[in-house]
């Protein structure tokens, strides 16, 4: 099996492609590899956002709970998404949970460790900020669909 670094794994995932080698470099050192069996859960509702997932393989379900139900999955991420958003928006707390629902192998980026490195390199926060805006707005528009599809009039 062929071992790739972190920045190699961040250089091959679209939401990196944009990325320059210094950039790379910096939140490569924020990273880890992660892996998650089928059905483990990634992150809790309520709990500290302190990483984003950078999915390489497998697939992710969030889920919402609902009183009285089981979790409702209002979405399901694969290679090449990014869970974990809650992050970026102070209180840093999840909004969902994360549950693998095949085995998944990701890269964690440490949320402290990349907006330390945001502050202390702006250009690098204006940067995620524009490539990573519009994956976020595809994911709510994708989210709100599904809660209608659920829950549509009628």
């Amino acid at each position: 099996m062929e071992l790739h670094s972190i920045k190699d794994l961040l250089a091959d995932h679209p939401v990196f492609k944009d990325f320059d080698e210094e950039t790379l470099d910096l939140l490569a050192g924020c990273g880890r590899n992660e892996h998650f069996a089928k059905g483990s859960l990634i992150y809790k509702e309520g709990d500290e956002a302190d990483k984003v997932y950078i999915i390489r393989r497998g697939d992710v379900a969030i889920e919402i709970a609902a009183p009285g139900r089981p979790a409702i999955v209002v979405e399901t991420l694969n290679q090449g998404d990014v869970a974990g958003w809650s992050w970026l928006v102070p209180p840093y707390r999840s909004s969902a949970d994360a549950r693998a629902v095949t085995e998944v192998s990701a890269v964690s980026l440490d949320a402290n460790c990349v907006r330390g490195k945001c502050d202390d390199h702006p250009a690098l926060g204006y940067q995620i900020f524009k490539t990573w805006l519009p994956h976020l707005t595809k994911r709510v528009r994708a989210q709100r669909l599904q809660l209608l599809d659920l829950y549509g009039a009628g």
